[in-house]
């Protein structure tokens, strides 16, 4: 009598794990998403910051030889040495990242 009780939970317990498996799914693949959206757009701010951080570079160079601007372009020049670094930093995670996404089924 109590039988059809246990094979109903049990019908119950799998569709539940069934039903957080899809949930799952969605949501992993919802966040590799928004991961791959986040790296473009990372990456296209950094190209359009070094663009103007070059044609500032450049415009100040240009603009005169008083000790300030000198000091100034220095620091520009640090800065876009370390902006540098980091697109390398990313190219590299980029690089990483390919690796596994290897082995990620697309669509």
């Amino acid at each position: 009598m109590s039988d059809w009780a246990i094979w109903g939970a049990l019908i119950l317990a799998a569709l539940a794990g069934i039903a957080a498996l899809g949930l799952l799914a969605v949501r992993v693949r919802e966040a590799w998403r928004d991961l791959k959206e986040a790296r473009r757009d990372i990456v296209r701010r950094l190209g359009d910051f070094a663009a103007k951080a070059e044609t500032t570079a450049d415009k100040v160079a240009g603009a005169g030889d008083t000790a300030e601007l000198q000091e100034s372009l220095g620091r520009l020049r640090v800065s876009l040495a370390q902006l540098a670094v980091l697109r390398a930093a990313i190219d590299e995670a980029q690089v990483t990242f390919g690796r596994v996404t290897a082995v990620v089924p697309r669509k």
